[in-house]
């Protein structure tokens, strides 16, 4: 049974739409089938757990926080999840928030030091496929935006995790989601953290 020395930390970024929840979901089952213990952190979760200690009551409005009370939040839920114990622990969270001061990064330098992740994975897809994607998901209360828009976050992902990348001095990998090849994308992935189909 494969026993890593300490835990491998992985995050994995992507805009709403692009399938990175159901191409996570199959990543893990990838690791268990090769008896490799894995957590799966959502870095919003773990802050939106922080801040409805202070009242917050939905998810969707932590972006609407000021960004001392974000960087606060970050922090915090950088220091739970580098404690967690797991061969591989994947973060699925998003490079970057879209607030009322423009773009902040969803890993400024102070989280990246705490989680010292080894390496980084962006999920993207197709700006048409995701727009389509966005339309057809009822279940969040997501901002109305255009293909133009999309693009634009999808440029603005790539942008700042390469700043991770080079912080970090940790890989990045590029997973295209096209439709109907979520098997071929978490078989990347998981190749990309070091654990081929002989490992």
């Amino acid at each position: 049974m494969p026993c890593l020395a300490e835990s491998k930390r992985v995050i994995i970024v992507g805009i709403p739409g692009v399938g990175k929840t159901t191409i996570v979901s199959k990543v893990v089952e990838l690791l268990k089938e090769k008896k490799i213990s894995v957590n799966v952190s959502i870095f919003g979760t773990v802050m939106f757990e922080e801040a409805r200690k202070n009242g917050l009551k939905n998810r969707d409005d932590l972006r609407k926080l000021s960004v001392p009370e974000q960087k606060k939040l970050q922090s915090m839920a950088a220091k739970k999840i580098a404690s967690i114990p797991d061969d591989v622990v994947i973060i699925d969270t998003h490079a970057f928030i879209a607030t009322k001061e423009g773009f902040y990064p969803g890993l400024p330098h102070n989280v990246l030091e705490i989680l010292m992740p080894d390496s980084f994975i962006m999920i993207s897809a197709r700006p048409e496929e995701i727009y389509n994607r966005r339309m057809k998901d009822t279940t969040r209360n997501r901002d109305i935006v255009s293909i133009d828009s999309i693009k634009k976050e999808l440029d603005v992902t790539s942008a700042m995790l390469s700043t991770c990348s080079i912080l970090c001095g940790s890989p990045i990998k590029m997973v295209l989601n096209s439709q109907g090849k979520i098997d071929e994308a978490a078989k990347g992935i998981v190749s990309a953290m070091g654990f081929n189909n002989g490992t």
